[in-house]
């Protein structure tokens, strides 16, 4: 049986923790910003006082100034309410052991659900290939994260990758906007999952994309004539890898730097994550970031990218 946690990387997140960039609602008392207005210590904006408020919100000093009725609003803080959405197509059956793109993908979901789960954050699953396979429902409660690891060590990595049916349907079964972590090798229809991600952008979730892939799929260092396999089908191709390295080279850097270009525009975190990377230094190296540069720019939402050009933004992809 496959073992996702891992103490190491575990213990590396724990010291950054996970926070989100931008409004969540929750049901308890929490570190995260709510949409939602209330009496906390994070100062928001002012209000003109209306009869019924109460005196004790009253800003005097405001008062002095302008010989006017304000009163302090406040953010409420929230807890965060997180869903994992990890990819079990059979093209996440690439690769032995631990640099397994499933056994990867599990860990990092493994990981992040501990970190949450020790802020007293609420932490969902879900499987997902053509369709959604499993889910688990969001909980806070200390049994989730035996609950997760279990779910990850039943499924199953099968069938085709098309994620875009899959994730809007999550889009639509979310109640409350939150974090939405997408862990998954994208091996799918771009187009159409680009347009599942506005879908989640469009009902208020803040997205985190984890771009995970084996080395053998950078580089393609296979160096005598070998017969390639459709891992998600019966297709097969008999082939001497050295005619055609560096046009399937320049094929997947474009690919990925796609992805990310896109990420960067739409305003959604992205990470590419290799299966033989240090997943504890990879992982706390982007929360981290994360915490300090604050909210990702938005240019425009997934489903409007067709209309605008990435490319015309000055500045840089986000790089980790």
């Amino acid at each position: 049986m496959a073992n996702y946690i891992n103490p190491d990387i575990i213990g590396r997140l724990a010291g950054i923790g996970f926070k989100a960039n931008q409004p969540v609602e929750g049901t308890i008392a929490g570190q995260h910003r709510s949409p939602l207005h209330g009496l906390s210590p994070e100062f928001a904006d002012y209000r003109a006082y209306t009869p019924g408020d109460d005196l004790k919100n009253l800003d005097w000093k405001a008062y002095g100034r302008s010989d006017r009725f304000y009163v302090k609003r406040f953010e409420e803080e929230s807890n965060l309410r997180a869903f994992l959405v990890v990819d079990d197509s059979a093209s996440m059956n690439y690769g032995e052991g631990e640099r397994n793109k499933f056994h990867c993908a599990a860990t990092i979901a493994c990981s992040l659900a501990a970190t949450l789960l020790r802020q007293r954050d609420a932490v969902g699953l879900s499987t997902v290939g053509r369709h959604i396979h499993t889910e688990l429902r969001p909980s806070g409660t200390s049994s989730q994260l035996a609950q997760v690891v279990e779910t990850l060590e039943r499924t199953k990595c099968v069938g085709e990758t098309d994620l875009a049916p899959a994730v809007s349907i999550i889009a639509e079964k979310v109640p409350r906007r939150g974090v939405i972590i997408v862990i998954s090798d994208l091996l799918t229809d771009l187009d159409a999952f680009y347009g599942s991600l506005g879908k989640l952008q469009y009902f208020g979730h803040e997205v985190i994309l984890l771009h995970v892939l084996h080395r053998d799929e950078i580089e393609m260092p296979f160096k005598d004539s070998v017969i390639f396999r459709d891992i998600e089908g019966n297709e097969e191709l008999f082939a001497e890898p050295w005619s055609f390295r560096t046009a399937y080279q320049g094929a997947m850097t474009t690919f990925i730097d796609e992805v990310r270009e896109r990420c960067h525009f739409c305003g959604i975190d992205y990470l590419q994550v290799m299966t033989d990377d240090d997943l504890g230094l990879k992982l706390s190296h982007f929360l981290h970031n994360r915490q300090l540069r604050g909210p990702t720019k938005h240019r425009g939402r997934m489903t409007n990218l067709k209309d605008e050009t990435p490319q015309s933004s000055s500045d840089p992809p986000t790089e980790y």
